[in-house]
């Protein structure tokens, strides 16, 4: 009787008890006063070989004799809580790159870990083990968005390793916490590595990357996450990257990951990449043969049933019971740091309550991050709105989309403001405010009787929300609506949508300010000409609605600024297939852009002077420091990205890149104020990457660039600040 109470109600801390109503000592894996090592050893000892398969899988199983409950490794929270109960939805990742802030990184992560641990408080407390119900969230996604053809690029910070690593360890500490002992959950970097597409190729594509590319752009951020964020997973990609597949790499796993850069945490497979050994990339012939491989190569967690034939693998000599014993131990040491073992509120997260999720705080946050993101692309001088004018029309495909606000893996609330429910809402008494969709999101209208364009222009105002949704862009599998299993080969709006905002246009004098939403560059050039403004929300969150209300009609300065260059075509990029460095991203393309990296205007003017080195001739091993002068000259209050570039000479059969961002910091400005930078240049962020992947040096004359932008003409075109600037010369 008393072992089928247990397979009833498997809680951890009722097995404790009944041991000690019992007169039995704890078992000395639940013995909190013990070393780590020595609990995990001790549970594996007490696992059959089938047993300890089984929980190398991403769905373990309970295990009724020991009275452990069933555990789901996987659980998302990319923006907030997802695919789970009820919580904070922030903006999706892309957004928070734009915002080129890792203090609000860090905030976020703490606000989603906080609701993470409530939400998995409550559902034990119910003896509800579910997937996307643990506590390892396979979160962060820093991969480099090389191309805005891949549709997941709107899961990552950008193109651009330097804040791709600064958010993403950000965020990783967030997560995780900072408690000595606990985890408050595991995050996990993602995909590992050299991946960004194409999404219908990637479970056999072979992404080709040579040493330099990979230790410049494809690596970095994953080496910061392991070796300055101490994230606690990392997860193996679908594809394979110089001709072995990812999960498999002996290269990236054990020479890199493991041996270069010490990581100690676990390693997981993406969904179904062991099965792809044998049957996309044939590396081996059978699925119990991907077990022993994977498992061999360092994958210790299986996201699929593919480690159900690690017994098989054993008994045919293609494994020995020590390996998987090592690689479960590695992974158990997770479930141990996370409290899962040590019984009720052995963790400071433990009584974390409902009372977090989605909070009036958490919610305030969400609206902080979603006014950071957002990107004025243009402004004619019509933002921003008066709140009293006599008549706004608000019209467009995405005005009342809720699909608008959330991009891919995301959570869900009953508190979700649509971009019309925001604009509404702003709207100062005794003005009106009218709406008509207008226009399908991606197919011409098939009624051809529309009114809209007749009476929007009858108005002070018009308020076009266009763009794309995750209907269009995104996973495998996810993007309903996209011919090709999610990536965006057609780099434009639908044609419809530009149709429908010339009609608006047409004869028409009446201001039109553009909101755009999606999670990755599109060709906005037609948009840019007709619009006197246009405005970039990304996918905004739960509060993207009062957050384009703020901006539109004043009550905050625009400051997000993109990070990801929007090319004015396809035509200026290389083959999609191609992972190559040149031609690609604001670091190697020579074309001049439509909206350049780093771009971003705002209510707020500044001017940048001063550019000051504490030496013009610089050691090789010793730090440099940089101030410079930013003033607000603008009539409102506003905040400021200071952005650091490098530009090294260019030399002949060399790959050296155009500019490189070094680093960045916010400021905000009253109008008139001033205020003095400054930046730490070290010898890590001096020095180069040669053909052989070896960080060197620099020689010659370096040229050190502050500005709001990416320092180029484009750049000053469009209305960015011209930079101040200095040249270092290496001794």
């Amino acid at each position: 009787m008393r072992s089928k109470l247990l397979h009833l109600l498997p809680g951890l801390a009722l097995l404790a008890l009944g041991h000690l109503a019992h007169g039995q000592a704890i078992p000395l894996f639940r013995d909190p006063k013990q070393p780590l090592n020595a609990r995990v050893n001790d549970l594996i000892k007490q696992l059959s070989l089938e047993e300890k398969a089984q929980q190398m899988l991403d769905q373990s199983p309970a295990i009724p004799h020991l009275g452990i409950p069933a555990y789901s490794w996987w659980n998302e929270a990319l923006h907030g809580v997802g695919r789970s109960a009820p919580a904070t939805v922030f903006p999706q990742a892309i957004g928070l790159g734009a915002t080129f802030d890792d203090d609000l990184a860090l905030r976020e992560a703490t606000a989603i870990s906080d609701e993470a641990r409530a939400v998995y408080n409550a559902a034990i407390a119910k003896n509800h083990y579910v997937k996307y119900g643990g506590l390892t969230f396979w979160t962060p996604n820093i991969n480099i968005f090389r191309d805005p053809r891949w549709g997941r690029g709107q899961e990552t910070y950008g193109e651009d390793p330097t804040l791709t690593s600064r958010l993403g360890v950000a965020f990783v500490k967030g997560l995780q916490g900072n408690d000595p002992r606990y985890l408050k959950v595991a995050a996990c970097a993602k995909h590992y590595a050299v991946h960004s597409g194409p999404e219908r190729l990637r479970h056999e594509f072979n992404a080709e990357a040579s040493a330099q590319d990979l230790r410049e752009t494809y690596l970095p951020a994953f080496k910061a996450l392991v070796k300055e964020g101490n994230v606690e997973a990392v997860m193996c990609a679908y594809n394979s990257t110089n001709g072995e597949p990812c999960c498999g790499n002996e290269f990236l796993l054990s020479q890199v990951l493991r041996k270069e850069w010490g990581f100690r945490g676990h390693v997981v497979s993406d969904c179904g990449a062991l099965d792809d050994l044998y049957q996309g990339h044939k590396t081996v012939k059978t699925k119990t043969e991907a077990a022993a491989l994977a498992l061999s190569r360092g994958v210790d967690l299986n996201c699929g049933d593919t480690y159900t034939k690690l017994p098989e693998a054993v008994k045919q000599g293609l494994l020995k019971e020590s390996q998987v014993d090592s690689a479960l131990a590695i992974l158990l040491r997770t479930r141990f740091k996370l409290g899962l073992f040590d019984g009720q509120n052995a963790t400071p997260y433990d009584k974390l309550g409902p009372e977090v999720v989605n909070s009036a705080a958490h919610r305030a946050l969400a609206k902080e991050v979603a006014l950071k993101s957002m990107v004025l692309l243009k402004n004619n001088g019509v933002l921003p709105l008066r709140p009293d004018l006599g008549k706004y029309f608000v019209t467009g495909p995405n005005a009342t989309s809720v699909e608008a606000l959330l991009g891919n893996y995301y959570g869900v609330n009953g508190q979700m403001s649509t971009i019309l429910e925001g604009l509404v809402g702003a709207v100062q008494p005794g003005s009106q405010i009218e709406y008509k969709q207008g226009a399908l999101l991606d197919r011409p209208n098939i009624n051809p009787i529309d009114w809209t364009t007749g009476e929007a222009k009858q108005t002070d105002a018009i308020l076009v929300v266009l763009g794309i949704t995750g209907v269009l862009e995104g996973e495998e599998g996810e993007s309903i609506a996209s011919a090709h299993a999610g990536d965006r080969l057609d780099y434009n709006l639908p044609q419809n949508q530009i149709d429908f905002l010339r009609k608006l246009r047409q004869g028409s004098k009446t201001p039109i300010v553009a909101i755009v939403t999606g999670g990755s560059p599109m060709n906005l050039s037609e948009v840019h000409e007709l619009a006197d403004a246009v405005l970039l929300t990304w996918y905004p969150g739960e509060e993207g609605g009062n957050a384009v209300a703020d901006l539109v009609f004043g009550k905050v300065s625009p400051s997000g600024r993109l990070p990801v260059t929007f090319p004015k075509s396809l035509a200026q990029l290389p083959a999609y297939e191609a992972y190559g460095m040149k031609g690609r991203t604001y670091r190697y393309l020579e074309a001049e852009p439509m909206y350049p990296f780093g771009f971003g205007l705002g209510y707020g003017k500044f001017t940048y002077s001063g550019a000051k080195l504490s030496t013009i001739k610089a050691a090789k091993n010793k730090p440099v420091e940089l101030t410079a002068t930013v003033t607000n000259t603008g009539a409102m209050a506003s905040e400021e990205v200071v952005q650091l570039y490098l530009t090294h000479p260019q030399k002949a059969g060399a790959q050296t890149p155009l500019f490189a961002l070094k680093s960045y910091q916010r400021v905000r400005l009253a109008p008139g104020a001033s205020q003095t930078v400054k930046f730490t240049l070290t010898p890590d962020m001096l020095a180069q990457v040669n053909a052989q992947g070896q960080a060197v040096a620099p020689s010659g004359p370096v040229t050190v660039w502050v500005g709001g932008s990416l320092p180029s003409a484009r750049s000053l075109a469009l209305g960015a600040a011209k930079p101040a600037s200095a040249v270092l010369t290496i001794k």
